[in-house]
């Protein structure tokens, strides 16, 4: 039977250590080496994802030159090791040299096997995060995506995702609310997929787009020609801008509703406008509006949901270059800053014509600010006035950012952020973020 235990190496010249450190780590499959050259070969033939090393290496056990070369070889030819080292000479000096070279953490000699055990085991641990980001990163957008067509990252539309996905089951009247261009669209179509209904068809019609003397033929139908309910028997009816219906259609549909031999298909309506509001002008009934709202999820506006300008922007990047043949690279770091700071007025749809705009117009391989005709300095919508409350909302706005940018990667995020590995690891414990 193979040994899953994980892989750590120790490069250490001391037989009389070694011993030691063989003894402490009983958990991990072992490796030992006492040179540069055995390191090498043992990181080579084992890949381990962690390595204690010490500095003092033979042929200089009294300084740090082997030790630093030998760093700098493991991480040229596996990047991604956790490598962990130690010295007595100058300690706080080369610990700074060590971590700017690369290492993931320092120790001190004399060694203390609890606190080193403490160091490797989180090593271990930040290592397998980092590998489960990179999976996720190399994951193709299209298997990211949530409901079918959605692309998000943001909690507040993870959100309402999972709401659409509770009341899919049950067959009740959904409104979609939001302002224009947020994916209402896409979510009803997520909800019929998602609902018991799937297998029959989803009919769209947008009552704003259709001319109010043809939206009730349309609908209903006319002569022997079914009208778009009976299209839908079986499925969904998606009733987009149903606030622009005409009074004289939202009388006859409410008649259909109220009878008591209908079986017409499951309504989905959206508005960008609270129908709410509408009911109380008198320009929608309001026993059409209950009927028709027997469930209310509310859409955010692509503003308040961070980190998702730079992921949707990235996934039309994809697929447009694709489609039109364009030979980009992606975004350059002016472009993801005005991505982020950007108000989004349009939202989606918006953002979606300005990567498209970017990918016919650019002239470099990478997408600028300029490309997509935004500004860098998009205003940071809030009110809050509590410094801890308003604090953690920043950290939590700069960390989806950074995360969206960076493609899930936490050593890029931790660096884009300015802070430490660690540090960013504390940070999502403490706001109960996923990396």
């Amino acid at each position: 039977m193979s040994d899953m235990r994980p892989k750590l190496l120790i490069v250490e010249d001391d037989p009389g250590l070694q011993r030691q450190l063989r003894w402490a780590y009983e958990d991990y499959q072992l490796f030992i080496a006492g040179d540069r050259d055995e390191a090498i070969e043992m990181l080579r033939a084992e890949t381990p994802d962690v390595v204690t090393l010490d500095l003092g290496l033979p042929p200089d056990p009294d300084g740090t030159s082997e030790g630093f070369a030998t760093l700098a070889e493991m991480l040229k030819i596996k990047p991604d090791t956790k490598i962990i080292v130690a010295s007595g000479h100058g300690a706080r000096e080369s610990a700074l040299d060590a971590i700017a070279g690369g290492a993931y953490d320092f120790y001190q000699k004399p060694v203390d096997i609890d606190e080193l055990g403490l160091i490797v085991r989180r090593a271990f641990h930040v290592h397998g995060l980092e590998r489960e980001n990179v999976r996720l990163a190399e994951t193709p957008p299209e298997s990211r995506r949530v409901l079918g067509s959605l692309v998000t990252g943001a909690p507040e539309m993870m959100r309402v995702v999972r709401a659409i996905e509770r009341v899919a089951a049950a067959d009740v009247s959904v409104l979609l609310t939001g302002p224009s261009g947020t994916g209402k669209a896409l979510l009803a179509r997520g909800l019929h997929d998602a609902s018991p209904r799937r297998a029959g068809p989803f009919v769209a019609v947008n009552c704003a787009a259709v001319p109010e003397a043809m939206l009730d033929a349309e609908l209903f139908g006319y002569e022997n020609v079914p009208g778009r309910i009976a299209q839908a028997k079986g499925g969904t009816l998606f009733l987009e801008d149903v606030g622009d219906m005409p009074a004289s259609v939202q009388m006859r549909l409410m008649h259909l509703l109220g009878a008591s031999n209908a079986d017409p298909a499951r309504i989905v309506c959206a508005a960008s406008r609270n129908p709410e509001e509408l009911v109380a002008e008198g320009r929608f009934r309001d026993d059409l509006f209950y009927r028709l709202a027997e469930i209310v999820v509310k859409i955010p506006p692509l503003k308040d949901r961070a980190g998702d300008p730079v992921l949707l922007a990235k996934h039309f990047l994809t697929r447009l270059t694709r489609e039109l043949g364009a030979p980009l690279k992606g975004f350059a770091p002016d472009a993801l800053a005005a991505l982020d700071g950007w108000d989004w007025p349009g939202n989606v749809r918006e953002l979606e014509n300005r990567v498209k705009r970017a990918v016919i117009m650019a002239e470099g391989k990478l997408i600028t600010a300029a490309d997509l005709d935004l500004g860098e300095d998009g205003a940071e919508a809030g009110d809050l006035v509590n410094l801890k409350a308003a604090r953690e909302a920043a950290d939590r706005r700069a960390i989806r950012r950074a995360m969206a940018r960076t493609d899930g990667n936490i050593s890029g995020a931790a660096r884009m952020l300015g802070i430490s590995r660690p540090t960013l690891y504390d940070l999502l414990k403490q706001y109960r973020m996923q990396a």
